[in-house]
């Protein structure tokens, strides 16, 4: 299945003139700052990414190929998207925390004609992957350098960035995998542009702002959603190798845009150095990949005197809907569908929900991926008959339109008949004045089905609630059916890359106990 777009003329065409016409216009206004107090200018970047163009061309990729890249982050891997982008190749990025057994899933079903890796790693992978003889190796290192580096630096500069089709894929973005193997999303420049263009003008962004830049790059969240907003806006970027509290409370100050994940910001929270007149230059800070609740919410604002912009995407996505600049940015709340996306709240059999009731989110629109590589049928079966795309996740949305997300689909507990959504569990048990965070998984009960057990971290280990006062502190609040049968203590919450609780992992160590 291949989604036809035609309407949305405004995203044909290659993503990165968004981003060309800035470097054409100022060449020499600030584009990057790094971590050394370089000061990188639009010409710069517009330049190396003409040489790595002109490199990947070099090694033999053609209109159309996948490049994997599996290095760790720096402003010459930034140039690497950049250059496949230009030259119409497509950018597979790959989380730097996939063992080779992961690997050889992956880069078999992809087929990439170039894997770009960390030196340290590439004879190890070489031997391990067995990729086919005519998969080429490269290298780049933390500090950008590498043999893609050196092959880069002797070509020039000069690249005549490749007209493609706004259908045709820019990137190939794999699913989280978590259960089952994961799928690769096809990504369209027409996908890219939507996103990039639509988020900045929702947010505002212009040739002003910096943007304090601490996620990583092979996540859509810190690619898609950071990078290219700045990018396609003309702003700059501040550009951290990682996310380090000192280092961010160190660079604020220089900063006008910081985006984050929960994890990003329960961290800053928790230093007192967080303070509003730290953040006094700030226009906006904003925060996804996972939900944030909405005490860590109105505590930040507390803190800083900053309301965070909470919004939500997913891989296949990659966004959504967003919390308003104007107007109410309601904590708990992912906020309104973006301006062009349809959105809506559907039974089992795609029926839409009246307001307020819980169901599927559904979404149709611009921004949409393209299908799932090499998958017609799987793509086929996630959409619906009137082309809209069966997210997995739940939700509801209220009288004024605004979505919050109840949990994924597959993470809905059914205890006794009865359904129960571990969200509306994890808010209450949040609002424990000893309880920093909690989750909520179902696992199989002889009488009940599944039961609902509560794993919750507590401000202090030597001072974490009882099971009796969990349950007291919800029956006061919950039906009984929503009740913990159980609850576990932990130090911390098993996350992924981007901060969200690998519940699959979890309902393992519950079930163990």
């Amino acid at each position: 299945m291949h989604l036809q777009i035609e309407a949305w003329v405004t995203y044909k065409g290659n993503f990165y003139q968004h981003i060309e016409r800035h470097a054409l216009a100022a060449p020499d206004a600030p584009c990057v700052y790094t971590g050394s107090s370089e000061v990188l200018s639009r010409a710069w970047l517009h330049q190396m990414s003409g040489r790595y163009a002109n490199a990947l061309l070099a090694l033999g990729c053609v209109r159309g190929d996948r490049v994997a890249v599996q290095v760790d982050k720096s402003v010459q891997a930034l140039c690497v998207y950049l250059a496949c982008v230009r030259a119409g190749l497509v950018f597979l990025p790959l989380n730097t925390a996939y063992q080779p057994d992961e690997l050889v899933f992956l880069l078999g079903d992809a087929a990439p004609a170039l894997f770009v890796c960390r030196p340290s790693h590439k004879q190890q992978l070489q031997a391990q992957l067995q990729l086919p003889a005519d998969v080429k190796y490269m290298d780049l290192d933390a500090n950008g350098q590498g043999s893609l580096f050196d092959l880069a630096r002797a070509c020039d500069h000069h690249f005549d960035t490749c007209a493609v089709d706004g259908e045709d894929m820019a990137c190939l973005m794999y699913t989280s995998g978590t259960t089952g193997r994961p799928k690769g999303a096809m990504l369209s420049h027409r996908a890219v542009s939507y996103c990039a263009l639509t988020l900045g003008g929702l947010w505002r962004f212009s040739e002003a702002d910096v943007l304090l830049h601490a996620l990583p790059i092979f996540h859509g969240h810190g690619l898609f959603v950071s990078c290219n907003v700045a990018l396609a806006a003309g702003a700059a970027i501040l550009f951290q190798p990682g996310f380090s509290v000192d280092a961010v409370l160190a660079a604020l100050p220089q900063a006008s845009v910081f985006m984050g994940v929960p994890t990003y910001i329960h961290r800053l929270l928790a230093d007192e150095r967080l303070t509003p007149e730290l953040c006094a230059h700030m226009r906006l800070f904003t925060c996804g990949s996972a939900p944030l609740s909405a005490e860590v919410h109105r505590a930040f604002e507390a803190r800083t005197g900053h309301r965070i912009v909470e919004r939500y995407g997913a891989t296949e996505a990659m966004i959504i809907s967003s919390n308003p600049m104007d107007g109410e940015r309601r904590p708990g709340s992912v906020g309104l569908a973006l301006p062009g996306l349809e959105l809506r709240i559907t039974d089992t059999q795609d029926q839409p929900l009246t307001t307020g009731e819980i169901g599927m989110i559904q979404v149709r629109g611009p921004g949409l991926f393209s299908g799932y590589w090499r998958l017609p049928q799987q793509t086929q079966q996630e959409f619906t008959a009137d082309g809209f795309f069966r997210t997995g996740d739940l939700g509801c949305m209220d009288d004024s339109a605004y979505l919050s997300i109840t949990g994924r689909a597959k993470d809905l507990i059914i205890s006794g008949g009865y359904n129960v959504y571990p969200v509306e569990v994890e808010n209450v048990i949040n609002r424990m004045p000893q309880v920093q965070e909690s989750a909520v998984v179902g696992v199989p009960h002889p009488d009940f089905g599944e039961a609902v057990v509560a794993v919750l971290v507590p401000h202090d280990m030597n001072n974490a609630p009882t099971t009796a006062e969990v349950i007291a502190w919800t029956r006061e609040r919950l039906a009984n059916y929503k009740l913990p049968k159980r609850v576990v203590v932990l130090s911390e919450l098993p996350r992924n890359t981007m901060g969200k609780v690998v519940k699959a992992k979890l309902r393992e160590m519950v079930s163990e106990k």
